[in-house]
């Protein structure tokens, strides 16, 4: 009884501490006016959802049982940015005034995409550690649809700032 309860609290000593981590390295967003969240819904059926990215080098984003999917509005102000995060499903990000621009740690040269009023993009998720940042003078209002969000859970998971990107 007693080898089980020091195990318990062992655990909980471990989470804490990683909590104060993950903390103390995440980069929190600045500038951000709203992060509304208007939808959230589970899907009824088993759905499999594939994004077929094309670029520099081609993706597939796989998420074979998806979860939640949430619907979010984000203004953030001249000046501002998320932080560095991820996300746990892909997403896709449409951008509805002004312009974003995006850095990815996935990027050797950390070389930013500005995606402008009317254009969208697909956010691979899973561990796709990035940032974005409102360089203009006015403030940028994106969508984003988060598919395979777990029940109830977050759709942002912080991050540190990767090691190639010097801001």
């Amino acid at each position: 009884m007693r080898a089980r309860r020091c195990a318990f609290v062992s655990l909980g000593i471990a989470a804490v501490l990683t909590a104060m981590v993950v903390t103390a390295f995440a980069t929190p967003g600045a500038g951000i006016v709203s992060a509304t969240i208007v939808a959230r819904a589970s899907f009824k059926d088993p759905v499999d959802l594939k994004f077929k990215l094309k670029g520099d080098h081609n993706e597939v984003v796989h998420a074979p049982d998806a979860r939640d999917t949430v619907v979010q509005h984000i203004v953030i102000a001249p000046g501002g940015m998320t932080g560095w995060h991820s996300h746990p499903g892909p997403a896709v990000a449409m951008i509805a005034a002004g312009e974003l621009t995006v850095f990815s740690s996935e990027d050797p040269t950390c070389t930013p995409r500005t995606y402008s009023a009317g254009e969208a993009f697909v956010d691979p998720g899973q561990g796709h550690v990035h940032a974005a940042f409102n360089l203009g003078s006015e403030d940028v209002q994106i969508w984003v649809t988060y598919f395979d969000v777990p029940p109830g859970g977050s759709v942002r998971i912080d991050a540190a700032r990767p090691g190639n990107c010097g801001f």
